[in-house]
């Protein structure tokens, strides 16, 4: 199932064809490179080989030297990779500041220009940094052979900035094993007695976008619950975890959270440990001048309002700038109304365009600095870009954040080819969001295609200075925001017919080789069912349950996912089960139970017009799918990791009635009827809506045709109490009934199939009867359609069948492509 599938029903072909390519989207192929997610080649290895460089040995790890005038949070980041090499090795390495041992081998970890014995390195000729100089945040890894008197061998990491050197020991912490995840997602560490670097000269180079983040956003009850249980707040003890995430996924951007938080407020050390570590702090689509939105409950006055009370406002922002101070950072401009809402109609092009001005303004008179050198942001966010579009303008230096429709769905990109402005273009995309027609918070739904298709355009047209995505809680969206931030550094790494490639080998990385491919599956699998349809917009009447057996495959294909996961759960080491249960198992089981909890209560409503006996229990079975999904949000709250994730899914989900969450689940209503004691028969053939002894007419089955050879069914039930025989004939030996007889106490299906090697030519309607109870009786019309055409004159041919055509759109004709412009078939995206 691809981008370019589609399910056609229609007469006219010409229409399928029109159809089919107007969902494909335009594109120019990218180069291939291999790798792991992020990476195009590993530099370790556990074998020793020629010129290697011992990073452990049988315990013994090797020494690391940084001189103490590296940036502070180059410093702090070494604590981890010495961690690191600790869960790997078993050993920590010992450091040593401003001057090197008499060792054998060590490691340097230095930022460009901060360290003297880098600098003698590079001025002596050992080291070559000519293709990290004035780069950003780029790294480079390599051995050296005798760099120094009584040194053998050095490793070392440097970097062309302070980014630069925390990515580059992040990468040799990625490449010997430890995952990103390893603290969010309890990813555990495979330790290893040997390892070695590779005498190879190795980086990535610059990343192609500049500012690369996530948002933290609708973080109650789930994250906020959490934190504050775990941390008491959204504080430094918090952030930490997140800044050391963002850096280890090689992102450097933030938006922190909003909802009733103050990311300066809340903990005056959050701002002065985001810049230690490196990660630019912005503030979202609709706080401007780096005050959060909470603050102005907190500490403003009057109208949020800029024509009723500018004095105050233009106050307030002022303040945050000179709190900002030479912290790094992004500054959004202009104004939305208060709580994220649309400017009042009366709001002018002019107003918006003065209030940048005069916040600009502020900037130059806080800072004292250059206008171009102050990184701002203008967010085209919903009724905003109705202003841009109608001719509203700002200076050429501020970025233009571009915005999708909160659905996945970018509104609008730069003209091809136009001339570049300094500020460029951004994007802001959605994995969470709240809004109508209703929220989807609880858990992932973003396949990764879906995000290649959008992002991918995004970087053809330019919008190339901010990747900014709203992650919601951040868990559980760990597979996409990887692939956010991995396709954000290098998007040519990753073309579109490597997406499976990137789902195998972010699964590797996180579980190991073994179950690699059936996960990346399970991952690509349950994103495009979630996809389909949105956990929190499912209802009971979503599916149909009388065409095409929608519900039940809907059902059924979810259960045997469930199924995959829960035996590769029990194939994995138990050290795996608590990282596998969150990152796979956990969404597969929950979702699939959430489905068919609907699609049951759908059975339930349905049966109880037609007084079935199965009734009660499809209200009994409906009840305990509702409780299982609080069964599995407790497991994940209170055993799951030791309890490490308590509330972190306590995001309702079931109980919508408007576009808001539900205060909490509630079991959607289920019927219950009193049978009478006699039995009586009921029927409903397949493909109707109807039942039969109620409805008027014919009961017909769909057409069967000799290409599709298709088995229909016919539901036979009970409306009484009391069990009841049945028997099943057809007019013509070859319609086939199975089982022709039986016992039915609340219901079962008949299969109707045809022995195509004995009917005739030409379209023949055959009766099937069904007898019950006090010699009841129900007659079905199957349709027979076996046209005298040779099989061989339609091979490779789409039939149609009952009215349909299905014809998935990689099935053309011809493709016209005219270079740069071609088709492309994305993986796994579409529906079918």
């Amino acid at each position: 199932m691809d981008a370019i599938n589609k399910h056609f029903c229609s007469a006219t072909l010409v229409r399928l064809l029109i159809i089919r390519f107007l969902i494909v989207s335009f594109i120019i192929f990218p180069s291939l490179v291999n790798g792991y997610p992020g990476t195009d080649i590993s530099v370790i290895s556990t074998e020793q080989v020629a010129g290697a460089f011992t990073l452990s040995s049988s315990g013994r790890v090797a020494p690391v030297y940084i001189s103490s005038s590296d940036h502070a949070g180059v410093r702090r980041v070494l604590e981890h990779f010495r961690s690191d090499i600790l869960h790997v090795s078993g050993a920590r390495p010992d450091i040593f500041t401003d001057e090197i041992p008499e060792v054998p081998e060590i490691i340097i970890i230095s930022t460009l220009g901060k360290d003297p014995v880098t600098d003698k390195l590079v001025q002596s000729g050992k080291l070559s940094v000519g293709d990290i100089t004035g780069k950003r945040e780029t790294f480079l890894i390599q051995v050296l052979e005798q760099p120094l008197p009584h040194i053998d061998r050095a490793l070392v990491i440097t970097g062309s900035d302070k980014r630069g050197t925390v990515y580059g020991m992040y990468e040799i912490s990625r490449q010997i094993g430890v995952s990103p995840w390893y603290w969010w997602a309890d990813v555990p560490v495979e330790r290893k007695t040997d390892i070695y670097v590779k005498p190879e000269r190795f980086t990535l180079g610059e990343p192609k976008v500049t500012y690369r983040g996530i948002f933290i956003n609708d973080e109650a009850p789930a994250l906020s619950g959490w934190a504050y249980e775990k941390f008491g707040g959204f504080n430094a003890q918090f952030y930490e975890h997140v800044f050391e995430l963002i850096l280890r996924l090689r992102g450097n951007f933030l938006w922190p959270a909003m909802w009733g938080r103050a990311f300066y407020v809340d903990d005056p050390v959050n701002p002065e440990l985001a810049d230690e570590y490196g990660i630019v702090i912005g503030t979202s689509h609709h706080e401007p001048m780096m005050r959060a939105h909470a603050e102005w409950a907190r500490f403003g006055s009057g109208p949020w309002n800029y024509e009723a009370n500018e004095a105050r406002l233009r106050e307030f922002w002022r303040e945050g700038i000179e709190r900002m101070g030479d912290y790094e950072s992004i500054v959004t401009l202009a104004i939305r109304a208060d709580g994220d809402e649309p400017m009042t109609e009366e709001a002018n092009i002019a107003l918006l365009q003065r209030i940048v001005k005069e916040q600009r303004e502020i900037l130059v008179d806080v800072t004292g600095r250059e206008l171009e050198s102050i990184p701002q942001v203008w967010a085209l966010y919903k009724e905003v870009q109705e202003y841009y579009d109608r001719g509203m303008r700002v200076p050429e230096d501020i970025t233009l954040l571009l915005c999708d429709d909160n659905w996945g769905n970018i509104r609008k990109l730069p003209q091809l080819n136009e001339e570049p402005r300094p500020g460029g273009y951004g994007i802001y995309y959605h994995y969470d969001y709240v809004g109508g027609p209703r929220n989807y918070k609880w858990l992932n739904t973003n396949q990764i295609s879906r995000v290649w298709e959008q992002m991918h355009l995004a970087w053809e047209y330019g919008a190339t200075r901010i990747w900014i995505v709203n992650v919601g809680d951040i868990k559980p969206m760990e597979f996409p925001i990887s692939f956010f931030l991995d396709y954000a550094w290098d998007p040519k790494e990753w073309p579109a017919e490597r997406l499976p490639e990137y789902a195998r080998q972010w699964a590797e990385e996180q579980f190991g080789a073994e179950y690699a491919e059936e996960i990346a599956g399970l991952l690509a699998g349950y994103t495009r069912f979630n996809s389909r349809r949105k956990p929190e917009l499912l209802a009971p009447d979503t599916y149909s349950l009388s065409h095409y057996r929608e519900a039940d495959t809907i059902v059924a294909d979810y259960n045997r996912l469930a199924e995959q996961a829960q035996q590769i759960a029990t194939g994995l080491p138990p050290e795996y089960h608590d990282a596998f249960y969150q990152l796979v198992l956990h969404p597969i089981q929950a979702c699939s139970n959430l489905n068919e909890m609907y699609v049951t209560v759908a059975k339930n409503r349905l049966y109880n017009r037609q007084r079935r006996a199965a009734t009660n229990l499809m209200a009994d079975k409906a009840r305990q799918l509702y409780d299982r999904d609080a069964d599995i949000t407790d497991y994940y709250h209170t055993v799951l990791a030791g309890g490490k994730w308590n509330h972190m899914m306590a995001q309702t989900h079931i109980g919508y009635t408007y576009w808001q969450q539900p205060d909490q689940n509630s079991m959607p209503k289920v019927e219950r009827i009193k049978l009478p004691k006699p039995a009586s028969m009921g029927i409903q053939p397949e493909g109707s809506g109807a039942w039969w002894p109620e409805a008027d007419g014919t009961a017909m089955l769909p057409a069967f045709d000799p290409w599709n050879r298709q088995q229909y069914y016919i539901e036979v039930f009970n409306r009484g109490r009391t069990p009841f025989t049945f028997t099943a004939s057809s007019s013509q030996p070859w319609v086939r009934v199975k089982p022709a007889n039986g016992k039915i106490d609340t219901e079962t299906r008949l299969w109707a199939s045809i022995d195509w090697n004995q009917v005739p030519p030409g379209i023949h309607t055959v009766p099937i009867t069904i007898t019950g109870p006090k010699e009841s009786r129900a007659e079905i019309q199957a349709i027979v359609h076996n046209p005298d055409v040779p099989m061989q004159d339609l091979e490779d041919r789409f039939i149609e069948s009952n009215g349909c055509i299905s014809i998935e759109a990689e099935h053309y004709t011809r493709a016209v492509n005219t270079h740069p412009i071609t088709w492309q078939r994305i993986p796994g995206l579409g529906r079918t």
